[in-house]
This record gives C-alpha cells, structure tokens and sequence, in this order.
C-alpha cells in the first residue's frame, strides 16, 4: 500500500513530468519556427520521453493501490533567443527535476517505502543521463557560435535521434 506523503509526492512529480513534456514540445515548436527540424525532433523525442516518465510514476501509484490525480499544466514559455538559450533552458530545468526526484526519494526514506525508493532509483540514474545529454548540447552550440555550418551539422546530428521507450497501459517498470 502506497503512503499517504508518497502518494501526493509522487502525484505532483507527475504533473512536473506532464509540464516538462509541455515545455519541450514548445520548445520544438520555436525550434521548427528558425528551421532547425532537427532540434525540433530532438525536443520532440524528450517530450515523449517525459510523458513516459509521468506513466512509470502513475502506473507506480495504481500499482500500490494509491489514486493518480492529475491537475492543471501551467502555461510553458514559448519564445527563446537562440537555440543555445533553449538548451541553456532545457539543462537548467533538468537540474530543477533532478532535485525534485531527490525530493521525492526524501519523502520515500521519511516514510520508509523502500518499494518506491527502489521505483525511484530508476529516475535517479535518468536524471544523470538527462543532464548530461542536455549540457553535451549546450557545450557544443558554445564551440559553434554563430557558424552556420556548425550548426547545419548539428542539426542533422539531433534528427537522427529516434525513442525507444514506450509505456502504455499498465508495462512493468523494468524497461
């Protein structure tokens, strides 16, 4: 059974992963509005992969026999200054995730949930991947500037990126 605190916790963390979802899909959509499609399909891909994490954590909760309550996605930004400040922007809030899932496993030991806490070990090696894969981006559009053909080629390297991760209905969580 699923604690009350674990329960709120980890429903307000889905609603965070909902938002990031939001704020990566507008993120695309600038990105498309400069004609960089490739940017664009990366953003794509990690909006659905945080739609995919939203659903761990609520197939967790329905998994423990707690109750998923979605709430209203706050507006996203919808306007950047360069691709570099959209992935300043998406490291920065990276960070923010990371320290909210530290939260969240905070709450876990409090409550002594070790069936949670090993749920959100998952997350924990996640954000590692997420923070690095975004600074990786930001440290190369540093290296670029404002060269054309920099970012030409970047562009095509972050169209190639494809998702793999799918979690529909009620998967186990060990993908």
């Amino acid at each position: 059974m699923l604690k009350p605190k674990v329960e709120k916790a980890i429903n307000k963390q889905i609603n965070a992963e909902l938002w990031s979802s939001y704020l990566y899909l507008s993120m695309s959509s600038y990105l498309e509005s400069i004609s960089l499609s490739g940017f664009a399909n990366w953003m794509i891909m990690q909006a659905q992969e945080e739609v995919n994490h939203a659903m761990r954590l609520y197939n967790h909760v329905i998994e423990r026999g707690g109750r998923v309550l979605l709430e209203k996605i706050e507006e996203v930004p919808t306007e950047w200054k360069s691709p570099l400040h959209v992935f300043e922007e998406t490291f920065k809030h990276e960070q923010k995730v990371t320290s909210l899932i530290e939260h969240l496993v905070d709450v876990a030991e409090q409550e002594k949930d070790r069936a949670s806490l090993n749920m959100l070990q998952w997350f924990i090696d996640e954000q590692v991947e997420e923070e690095a894969s975004a600074d990786e981006i930001v440290q190369k559009l540093k290296l670029i500037g404002d060269q054309g053909s920099g970012l030409f080629m970047l562009d095509n390297e972050l169209g190639q990126r494809v998702y793999a991760g799918d979690i529909t209905a009620r998967q186990t969580q060990t993908e």
